[in-house]
């Protein structure tokens, strides 16, 4: 897989997920979807979600391998955009384990999940990491105590289907449940994806 700066960027896909797809016939459609949605920077739309975001999940994982998953907010804008390849995320006071700060100080690796639930979207970003206590850093975020910056690996949207309206309280109408009747998505009819579905 080619990246956007001419590089080769290492497959989404692992053994596990690769026996899965053959088992369901998706091999072909998650080739398309690496090849065609997947990215190694921002694009202007997802640049937008990230600088209005006032909240985002972080992944990170430990020396053992072992995945944490953290709820990260502020205001709108807290995270920002220093390009197209490069987030700036400030760490807030918190309950003192700093695990995700942490597991980035060990590893050096993250993965963030941008939701917005009015459009709705979302938005994946995988990453490398470093953590900054350097008052260069800290004088561009108040209130932080350290500054995680992200080079952006891989950057890529997630179908939005079973996102609910948490402004209203209302259910995805995707989501499915007995008695009801889902519609298939737009994209699935789009002939640069109905050619590789499952089952064509």
């Amino acid at each position: 897989v080619m990246t956007n700066t001419g590089k080769t960027a290492p497959s989404m896909y692992g053994p596990g997920s690769r026996a899965l797809q053959e088992s369901f016939d998706s091999t072909r459609l998650a080739n398309r979807l690496e090849e065609r949605v997947a990215k190694d920077a921002l694009e202007d739309w997802q640049v937008a979600m990230v600088e209005k975001a006032s909240f985002f999940f972080l992944g990170t994982s430990d020396l053992d391998g072992w995945p944490d998953v953290s709820y990260k907010g502020g205001i709108p804008g807290f995270v920002k955009v220093i390009d197209h390849s490069t987030l700036a995320i400030p760490s807030y006071d918190g309950n003192g384990m700093y695990r995700s700060i942490g597991n980035v100080m060990d590893t050096g690796k993250v993965s963030m999940l941008f939701i917005d639930f009015n459009s709705p979207g979302r938005t994946r970003i995988h990453g490398t990491a470093q953590v900054h206590l350097e008052q260069e850093w800290l004088d561009r975020f108040p209130s932080a105590e350290a500054v995680v910056e992200v080079r952006i690996g891989r950057a890529f949207p997630n179908c939005p289907r079973y996102i609910h309206n948490l402004a209203t309280g209302e259910i995805s109408n995707n989501a499915p449940r007995e008695g009801h009747v889902v519609d298939e998505p737009e994209w699935k009819s789009w002939p640069e994806w109905k050619e590789v579905l499952p089952g064509t």
